[in-house]
């Protein structure tokens, strides 16, 4: 089972849902952390020992003493990563998305392609946990490649759990694709809400089986609830505000491993989405 762990908003608690749920699995797990602008899911896992794999992503570039400035590549170009005006194109690394594209409609054969690094994807074996994480480069625009890539990574295991990023924006779509499940976390305040109304349109457009956590659940009121029984969405757990999550969260701890009374309630969940 791929199951995918996101929220509309950042901190929900998403990363400490998605960790807490690899440590309660009864069975080996694989934790992929695809929130690769900023992955923290390592810091639940101190002295692991990682290897490294760079991740490539393909990029034009132009003969100059072949092209004759016709445009084509211009005009095919979706993304506008390539602008011509009858002179050698310039091409926006950004912007490019690496189809390949514009390297078939030039007439001159004067596009090739060369690569350049978007970032690594990391992994560390422990006792039950694999851990995988995606780490974009400073700079990086373009993630989705590099979310792929972890997810390649993580094909093959009873179950992986696919900690994805905050928001409904493309690095988000592209980690809950072809999942088998998905854990939204929310909390129980108006933008919390909001914005969880935001990602269940966008797991319902993927067609996506979903639940929801709410986070923090006697902190605020209780439309969250009301809106998920009103629009039939299975509430999977509430937990509850309290200060040493975050005084545990705070020292790069696991809250089943410090709290154990904890476990269940997670263990919970994950017995819920399996059936």
């Amino acid at each position: 089972m791929k199951l995918a762990i996101a929220s509309g908003k950042g901190g929900t608690g998403k990363t400490t849902l998605a960790v807490n749920l690899a440590l309660a699995a009864d069975r080996p797990v694989q934790l992929a952390d695809c929130d690769v602008e900023e992955p923290n899911d390592h810091l639940f896992f101190p002295a692991v020992a990682w290897s490294e794999q760079v991740i490539d992503w393909p990029l034009p570039q132009v003969d100059e003493a072949l092209c004759d400035g016709c445009g084509e590549c211009s005009a095919f170009c979706q993304y506008n990563a390539i602008v011509t005006f009858g002179t050698v194109p310039y091409i926006s690394p950004d912007l490019c998305h690496g189809c390949g594209g514009c390297q078939l409609v030039c007439p001159k054969k004067a596009i090739t392609e060369t690569s350049r690094r978007i970032g690594v994807v990391k992994t560390a074996e422990m006792e039950q946990v694999s851990l995988i994480e995606g780490r974009a480069d400073i700079g990086t625009v373009l993630t989705t490649p590099l979310i792929r890539a972890v997810k390649k990574e993580a094909l093959g295991a009873e179950l992986t759990i696919l900690d994805a990023p905050p928001g409904t924006s493309c690095p988000v779509i592209a980690t809950l694709r072809d999942t088998d499940y998905v854990v939204l976390v929310t909390e129980p305040t108006p933008f919390g809400l909001n914005d969880l109304e935001l990602a269940v349109g966008a797991v319902r457009e993927l067609g996506l089986p979903f639940g929801v956590v709410i986070n923090k659940a006697d902190s605020g009121d209780d439309r969250v609830l009301a809106w998920c029984r009103d629009n039939h969405i299975t509430v999977l757990a509430e937990i509850a505000e309290d200060r040493r999550i975050a005084e545990i969260y705070s020292r790069g701890e696991a809250l089943v491993t410090a709290l154990p009374e904890y476990r269940e309630i997670f263990a919970g969940i994950l017995a819920r989405v399996g059936a």
